[in-house]
């Protein structure tokens, strides 16, 4: 119960350890904030009768995070539905008009009452057949929205923006706010109480800021012989998640002293400490601001801080901004995600193709211009690479104009072709073990099967970007665990090993390194795509906005991935997760996103790894690392049935084959 000790002491045995709780921790999002303000304007109003408001609690939190009641925007609706894997809980709000009701407010009264009721309901049988009354809650506010709304209005009405210092009195239920050169007269039926504002920038929950420490100077001047102290409100405006905010607000009350100020000038302070810690003069070097690539450096470095500082306070910029990345594939798609990873903040952007820039690209890929298609092209991973350099010299980019070898494409015509492709493999792992984040952003399927398999090999987070007309898949490849934590469980298939994960029908909780690849949902090995179709049937034709959503979202997603503590080993939101409390500041770190443009729609799918995957099973990833370039080898110049053969995809065919078979002679005994 409320009331009850959070300690149990054994009656007999004094050396029986105490039972001890762990209390809540109130967590209040602040939608529940900007509802509660939308009710008592429009619907509350002056009224104070307690209201019944719902809650929840989680069990799930990760390890070090205090058990939390959290009230979010749907607090005021008893119908709303309650987060997955969360407990509902009921309680009372008591929200009052004025800070002196609020102060006057008999709390353990109003504590007790709320442990009667859960006492009532014990003996009464009623949280027998109802649990959920065993963990009510109350909850005690004062409308400092009230104070908002004047404050807004007093502001309008004087042309500012934002006053520094305003006086505020109660009266007849509501908060009168005026300028401070209005004092006399203006407390006269407040019975000697005064009430100051100040617009406090200080971020500290238990100190003012330093625009309080002169007007208390004022006051003791002007009205330290009538006054004996002022009631001070810390006024802290703030924006968290896009919601306006000022329940930072402090609310204290200073004694003034008692002798008034003689007519000299007060003590100053405020010198700043120099970098050795005394009061002397602050060198400041201004050279480099003055730098053109300085100051672009630092204009793009505020726009992320003030996303920190402004929205998101827990976002690890660092772990973005430190993110080397790999593009494969340097036309629609890449171009899209190498703006988009520049607005982030990354500084190291690799591209590889072995395109040219054709006359047709520059209107569809932002990277390049009218005068790059002429001579026959720009080879379009240098381009890109310099281009760059040219939008913002603060990036470090490099362009390679390879190819990559692919399945259904032999090389074995000559030895100068196989040459060739043992240098284009050896010079791909080496880039990829040289970056942290690998975007496969090509036009074909089987162009992304050995950056697949590399990435899985060598542990690095995969960003697979691929489009079609109007639709679109973005996805993370699961990130297998490393060698030592293996335990040879790294791809499960969906008949064994995984039978813990199909208790859902959605596969909820899945964690990433049993996610499926780009190639774990096929059931054919990759072939060459692209033969016996003209020029034109190997564009990739989409709607011009397509590539650019896509690439944003194949951005936005590795940003997500890289906030969670877990990183690629993250367990996967899919779409049923968009109502529940998101795993990270961001949101969501899903597996897939699959759009289609003809609806606007989005959804969030979720799949588990193959033991057959052509791609990332432990077959292939085992005959790679013991026999590197012969393998590969064998894949290129063989027929798909190789790599079907390998993973037991041709068996899984015939175990088919013979199950429709079955089927058939069956229904026609019937």
């Amino acid at each position: 119960m409320a009331t009850a000790s959070n300690e149990v002491h054994h009656p007999v045995d004094p050396g029986i350890s105490k039972l001890q709780f762990a209390p809540f921790s109130s967590a209040l999002d602040a939608g529940f904030w900007h509802e509660l303000t939308q009710k008592k304007l429009n619907e509350y109003r002056l009224d104070e009768t307690p209201k019944v408001i719902k809650g929840y609690y989680y069990n799930g939190d990760p390890l070090g995070l205090p058990a939390r009641l959290t009230l979010e925007f749907s607090a005021f609706d008893m119908n709303a539905s309650i987060p997955a894997r969360c407990c509902p809980a009921f309680g009372t709000l008591y929200n009052t008009n004025t800070f002196e009701t609020f102060k006057s407010c008999d709390k353990k009264s109003l504590l007790e009452k709320e442990a009667n009721e859960i006492w009532e309901s014990i003996k009464s049988g009623a949280a027998l057949e109802n649990p959920m009354l065993l963990n009510r809650f109350l909850l005690l506010t004062f409308a400092i929205q009230a104070l908002q709304k004047a404050y807004d209005e007093l502001c309008q009405k004087e042309g500012v923006t934002a006053l520094p210092y305003f006086l505020i009195k109660y009266h007849d239920n509501s908060v009168v706010i005026s300028l401070l050169k209005k004092w006399d007269g203006f407390f006269q039926d407040q019975g000697g109480k005064v009430t100051v504002g100040v617009y406090d920038p200080c971020n500290l929950s238990h100190y003012p800021g330093w625009p309080l420490r002169n007007f208390l100077i004022l006051a003791a001047h002007k009205w330290g012989s009538i006054l004996q102290s002022v009631e001070v409100i810390c006024f802290r405006d703030r924006t968290m998640q896009g919601v306006r905010d000022i329940t930072h607000s402090i609310i204290f009350e200073i004694k003034l002293p008692e002798r008034v100020l003689g007519p000299g000038c007060p003590k100053a302070v405020g010198w700043e400490k120099n970098p050795k810690g005394g009061m002397g003069p602050r060198m400041v070097n201004l050279s480099e601001c003055m730098d053109p690539k300085r100051l672009a450096e630092s204009s793009v470095d505020l726009n992320l801080k003030l996303m920190c500082w402004r929205l998101v306070p827990t976002l690890d910029l660092e772990k973005i901004v430190s993110a080397k990345c790999l593009l494969l594939g340097a036309g629609t798609l890449g171009c899209s995600v190498a703006r988009t990873l520049m607005g982030w903040g990354v500084r190291k952007i690799t591209f590889v193709d072995n395109a040219k820039i054709s006359y047709s690209n520059p209107v569809r890929q932002p990277l390049y211009e009218f005068e790059d298609c002429l001579s026959g092209g720009k080879p379009k991973a240098l381009a890109a690479a310099d281009r760059l350099q040219k939008i913002f010299p603060g990036v470090s980019s490099e362009g390679y104009n390879m190819s990559i070898p692919m399945p259904g494409h032999p090389v074995n015509f000559s030895e100068v072709t196989m040459a060739q492709a043992r240098k284009d493999v050896a010079k791909l792992e080496a880039l990829i073990d040289a970056h942290d984040v690998v975007f496969l952003l090509m036009d074909t399927r089987e162009s992304r099967w050995l950056p697949a398999v590399i990435a899985a090999s060598k542990r690095k987070l995969v960003i697979n970007a691929a489009l079609g007309f109007d639709t679109f898949v973005v996805m993370r490849h699961g990130l297998k665990k490393p060698k030592q934590q293996e335990s040879g469980d790294s791809c499960l298939n969906n008949a064994s090993g995984s039978s813990d994960l199909l208790g859902s029908s959605l596969f909820s909780n899945i964690p990433g390194y049993k996610l499926g690849c780009y190639f774990c949902n096929d059931v054919v090995a990759p072939g060459d795509s692209t033969r016996d179709r003209t020029l034109d049937q190997q564009c990739t034709v989409s709607r011009p906005g397509l590539a650019m959503i896509a690439g944003a979202l194949a951005v936005e997603l590795m940003v997500s991935v890289l906030q969670h503590p877990e990183g690629g080993y993250a367990v996967a939101s899919s779409s049923d997760d968009r109502m529940n409390e998101p795993p990270t500041s961001l949101g969501l770190v899903p597996h897939q996103i699959r759009g289609f443009l003809s609806r606007f729609d989005n959804v969030l799918p979720v799949s588990l790894a193959f033991d057959k995957c052509t791609a990332c099973s432990m077959k292939v990833l085992d005959q790679y690392e013991r026999e590197g370039f012969n393998f590969l080898a064998k894949v290129f110049n063989s027929s798909h049935s190789f790599l079907e053969d390998l993973t037991g995809l041709t068996l899984l065919h015939q175990e088919t084959q013979a199950a429709e078979i079955w089927d058939m002679s069956d229904d026609e005994t019937v």
